[in-house]
């Protein structure tokens, strides 16, 4: 077990537009200081330091990394907040430098690599190196999931699984400007909609409901002006019993008023009942023979998506400061919700069902 310590120092490589909900959240953070921002477009990186009160800017990794050390910085943690396609040199160029700051966790963005087997092979370089690997995987830390599964956890509905269900209509990805005011990058990945959106979905079913063992898939694109598929069907074959059913299109609107709040709306099935989650983000049981009844806990408005993000970093920082680096999405265990995305896409081209 490593030693606790009393407080926490990182850097941030990427100041993109998701960026911005990670430094917010870090500033939230008791215990946590950041030393440094980088990213290629260094003028993206000042701006955001300037922002959140952060000494210094780069505009390269390595210079970084040398450049604090030099000034007697040494980094507990590094936060990837970069594209898919960067996190492999990223990383290599972190651990070039790991004597210079030698108990230093990696907490990366998703999705980790183009695909499962870079997925796996980035994993096997961090683990080779002896520096943790963290998945910054915050869709399960949204409240309503947190708040189900208490419930679920407590029987409250049952014990036997029949079917979990999530449908979701994302709306921002109809006309010839489909997804250029936030993530542009979108239109140009020949995997799209189950490779960056529905690795959420499958994360947070395994969180509630474990491990899954097949999965059948159909996708399919519905605005011509992006290359990868933008809507999907996904079925799954639990391992403990039970289906569960992902029914998702960025192109259709949903009825909420903010489709980015909870991302879907979500039927859970039980022996004993329904557990339900809305697009405002309630949470309602309904026990066999009772009436429909809503279930009280505390949700925010605050940053993205139920304020995940700070609930996702704060789940980190504490795992550092109590030195014993149990996270919930470290990398390797998260590799086996990559397998059930990548059983998907085997799915879609066969049309068959197949193994995780």
């Amino acid at each position: 077990m490593s030693t606790a310590k009393q407080t926490l120092t990182g850097a941030v490589i990427g100041a993109g537009y998701f960026s911005q909900f990670h430094f917010d959240a870090w500033s939230r953070i008791e215990k946590v200081s950041l030393a440094a921002c980088c990213d290629f477009e260094v003028e993206k990186a000042r701006t955001l330091a300037d922002q959140h009160d952060i000494d210094q800017t780069y505009c390269s990794v390595e210079a970084m990394l040398s450049d604090l050390a030099s000034r007697g910085i040494v980094l507990d943690f590094i936060d990837v907040v970069t594209g898919p396609s960067t996190h492999r040199s990223i990383i290599e160029t972190i651990l070039v430098h790991k004597s210079e700051h030698p108990n230093l966790t990696i907490i990366c963005q998703k999705p980790l690599a183009a695909d499962y087997l870079g997925a796996v092979s980035l994993v096997e370089v961090c683990k080779s190196a002896d520096v943790p690997l963290v998945v910054h995987e915050n869709f399960r830390f949204q409240p309503w999931y947190r708040a189900i599964r208490e419930l679920l956890d407590a029987g409250v509905i049952g014990s036997t699984l029949h079917t979990i269900t999530l449908r979701h209509r994302a709306g921002d990805g109809w006309g010839d400007n489909a997804y250029l005011n936030r993530q542009s990058y979108f239109r140009t990945m020949p995997r799209m909609l189950v490779f960056e959106t529905g690795i959420h979905a499958v994360d947070c079913f395994r969180y509630l409901l474990g491990d899954i063992s097949t999965a059948f898939a159909h996708m399919r694109r519905l605005n011509p002006v992006i290359i990868g598929e933008d809507t999907a069907v996904g079925m799954f074959q639990f391992a403990g019993g039970g289906i569960g059913i992902y029914d998702a299109n960025r192109y259709n609107e949903c009825n909420g008023e903010d489709a980015r709040y909870t991302f879907g709306e979500l039927l859970i099935e039980f022996n004993g009942g329904t557990i339900r989650s809305y697009l405002d983000g309630r949470v309602t049981i309904q026990r066999l023979g009772e009436a429909e009844m809503e279930h009280p806990y505390q949700r925010s408005r605050y940053g993205f998506a139920g304020d995940c993000v700070f609930a996702a970093q704060q789940h980190f920082t504490d795992v550092m400061l109590s030195g014993d680096r149990k996270f919930e999405t470290e990398a390797e265990a998260y590799l086996s919700s990559l397998a059930v995305v990548e059983a998907m896409y085997r799915s879609a081209e066969s049309g068959q069902w197949e193994s995780v």
